[in-house]
């Protein structure tokens, strides 16, 4: 089961696209969730990310924005996937009959 802040940044990268590098998925984070996340805490969960497999990685082409630095662009993997298809699955699951006071899905 994937924690919190693995189910976040899984929505956010694909929520963000192809393009996705630190600073696109913190705002898309923050902007839908009013999280604020240091970017240190983003590649460092990004890092265990791509070691289990959930996330790939590629070097994207330089920025003027970045000062001509290239990004490194993250996107999902189909393992990546199916861990968040499983995770999100397994809340509904749990929450399923509840009365937590808020609609969940």
């Amino acid at each position: 089961m994937l924690g919190e802040l693995e189910q976040v940044l899984l929505l956010a990268i694909l929520c963000v696209g192809d393009d996705a590098y630190g600073v696109p998925i913190r705002d898309e984070v923050l902007a839908r969730t009013g999280r604020a996340l240091a970017l240190g805490t983003i590649y460092k969960t990004l890092g265990r990310m791509k070691a289990k497999g959930l996330v790939g990685v590629r070097t994207g082409a330089p920025t003027p924005v970045r000062g001509g630095r290239r990004t490194r662009c993250y996107n999902v993997t189909a393992a990546g996937r199916r861990a968040l298809r499983q995770s999100v699955g397994a809340i509904r699951r749990l929450s399923a009959g509840l009365d937590l006071g808020v609609d969940l899905w």
